[in-house]
């Protein structure tokens, strides 16, 4: 079997998961009010600013490119050989690939998304997956697990209740530090192999610009609601948004 067609089994396997998990969260986003919005009857908000306009977006499009790529997949033979022990392509490599991102992806979404600061967490998790898969280096994926890994286990045991999710900044400054650890072993890791490459000096700069224009966008463009807004970072920009640039363009000052 060719590379190609492994591929496309690969294709096949992963947009249905895909789809699985696009109609999972579009069907929890229908418990937020986003058509015909009314409290005691009266009209309490617009659609266009619903809390449930993100996630819509979000887990349409995916849903729309999950087709898409559950076309091709089929189209090219992937579903055809789907169930082959070849087109499963087991390896431990690849399960331990595979972990390794389930992992990291599990304790960012249920582990510091909900009590870390949001901008930090995703800084973090980027950074991770960027160099953890990208690099050839066999230290870099479990290097990447490990550091989120730990922050993640640190912050779901000091401040597992809900009541604790807006507690002091004890977790966002672990996540920081952790942030800060890991790129710099990128760099020296990377560095003693040769020149830096151009992914290994953009990883810095995507993960950090990448969640800071999201969550701006989604706070103070489409007035959404952001995971954990007492964060380090997040609390700070949204008090000099609310005290110093809007009271300008308002003309307050």
């Amino acid at each position: 079997m060719d590379d190609k067609l492994i591929l496309r089994v690969r294709d096949f396997w992963t947009a249905i998961v895909l789809i699985c998990v696009s109609c999972f969260f579009l069907f929890q986003t229908t418990d937020i009010p986003f058509l015909n919005t009314k409290v005691a009857g009266v009209d309490a908000a617009d659609w266009y600013n619903s809390a449930a306009l993100v996630p819509y977006g979000i887990f349409g499009g995916l849903l729309l490119l999950s087709f898409s790529l559950l076309g091709i997949a089929i189209k090219d033979g992937g579903a055809k050989h789907a169930l082959t022990k070849i087109g499963i392509g087991y390896s431990r490599a690849e399960l331990v690939r595979v972990s390794c991102v389930s992992i990291i992806i599990f304790f960012y979404i249920f582990g510091l998304i909900p009590r870390a600061d949001f901008i930090l967490s995703s800084s973090l998790m980027i950074t991770c997956l960027i160099w953890g898969f990208h690099s050839e280096n066999r230290a870099s994926m479990p290097l990447s697990t490990c550091a989120i890994s730990i922050v993640s286990i640190y912050a779901m045991f000091m401040h597992f209740p809900r009541s604790e999710w807006a507690k002091p900044h004890d977790d966002d400054w672990l996540v920081l530090c952790m942030f800060g650890l890991i790129t710099l072993t990128m760099i020296v890791v990377e560095r003693r192999n040769g020149p830096l490459s151009k992914v290994v000096k953009l990883t810095p700069v995507i993960s950090i610009i990448a969640p800071l224009v999201l969550v701006m966008a989604m706070a103070f463009g489409f007035r959404q609601n952001v995971p954990n807004r007492t964060g380090l970072i997040f609390s700070k920009i949204e008090y000099h948004y609310y005290v110093t640039i809007r009271p300008l363009w308002q003309g307050e000052k």
